[in-house]
Order: structure tokens, then sequence, then C-alpha cells
């Protein structure tokens, strides 16, 4: 695990009538604040990424699907700088909210045939506050996305 990430289990509650799946609560670690949420749709095998937040906490939950992350610690001072942390996640195979400080670097790959996450930021959405790469770029080290 990357310095600063977290990974929390959420609980998927089963009712007659459909499903009730967890979030984030403002008692939650992880709660950095409320800035925005928004919902981003990620078609299958399709990848978004490189982008480092160098403000925002992010806290996203994957209620439909199953989607791929890749994080990239180049922090300089972290213990885990350097290092990759990849996870999946989805109701079906790994229901938890992932927790990015900001300073890391992800991208992300839609698995299922219908993927959805959710972003809990901590901030606003602005442009001017993110850094971005090319997904084929020589400063994070390769990865195989299939």
């Amino acid at each position: 695990m990357i310095e600063g990430v977290g990974l929390t289990p959420l609980k998927i509650i089963n009712g007659q009538m459909g499903l009730v799946l967890h979030g984030i609560k403002s008692s939650d670690t992880g709660f950095m604040g409320f800035g925005e949420a928004y919902f981003s749709t990620v078609n299958k095998e399709a990848v978004k990424g490189w982008k480092c937040h160098t403000k925002m906490w992010l806290n996203i939950i994957v209620p439909v699907g199953s989607i791929r992350f890749v994080l990239y610690d180049d922090r300089i001072g972290s213990s885990t700088m350097g290092s990759l942390f990849n996870i999946t996640l989805g109701p079906a195979v790994n229901y938890r909210r992932l927790t990015v400080p900001p300073g890391l670097w992800m991208a992300f790959q839609g698995k299922g045939d219908f993927n959805l996450l959710m972003n809990f930021a901590s901030i606003p959405h602005d442009p001017e506050e993110a850094k971005q790469l090319p997904l084929d770029n020589s400063y994070i080290p390769a990865i195989s996305w299939i």
C-alpha cells in the first residue's frame, strides 16, 4: 500500500426492493471535507489517466461494474516513493472506498461491460489544480493494462 492511501470496506445491504450501497460519512476516516461529488463512466478496457491532484483528496467508490486503479508515488520524502499500487474495485469483486491523498499519480481502466465511479472530492474541480501525463510516458514505470 502507498503511504497515505486508504482502503475502506463498505457495506452492501440487500433489501426486498434493491440494494443500498454505503459510500462515505463525515465521521469516516478519509473524509477531508466536501468540495463536490461527481460520477464518471469508464468504457470496457478504456484507460483514463495519468493525473496528479495537488490539493484535492479523492474518495472513489465503484457502485457499478469494476474498475482497476493504479497509483504511483513520486512524492519526495514518502516512505513509498517509487512504488506502484493497483487494485480492482466494484460491488461484485471488492466493494471498498479508495481514498487518495494529493500528490499521487492515478490512472484507471474499465474492466466490466459498464463501469461507473463516484468521486467524493474534498474541493471543487479546478483545472489548474491537477497535473497530467500521457498514458504512455517515460516518467511512470511501465505497466500492463491488460
